[in-house]
């Protein structure tokens, strides 16, 4: 699985550089009032993606410690009622003798 993700990471990387060679070319920006930017073409381009893709990275890290939060809370109950509840086995060890609820039931041939 580590082969596949560096194999994107490593395509991505590439992509990006192609298409920052063949677009580094000099923009100039406004911004507010008489401000003025100059840079090339990529970093506006980076820097919008990288805005886009925050609130989504927000949402995603906030659910999974949500989840990993309740996956440990329903854990530490699930060992709490493990350590608390005798197992059946072990009083059917000591008393010697099965439940009748749990007892087999014999069917003799033929009948259905």
């Amino acid at each position: 699985m580590r082969i596949l993700r560096f194999i994107f990471w490593f395509a991505l990387t590439l992509a990006v550089a192609a298409f920052s060679a063949r677009n580094w070319s000099p923009v100039t920006l406004a911004l507010w009032g008489d401000w003025v930017m100059d840079t090339v073409l990529p970093v506006p381009i980076l820097l919008a993606f990288l805005l886009g893709l925050l609130p989504y990275l927000i949402l995603h890290r906030a659910t999974r410690w949500a989840l990993r939060r309740k996956l440990h809370q329903t854990e530490r109950q699930l060992t709490e009622m493990r350590a608390l509840a005798p197992s059946a086995e072990a009083d059917i060890a000591s008393s010697g003798t099965i439940p009748p609820s749990a007892a087999p039931i014999a069917v003799p041939p033929g009948v259905s």
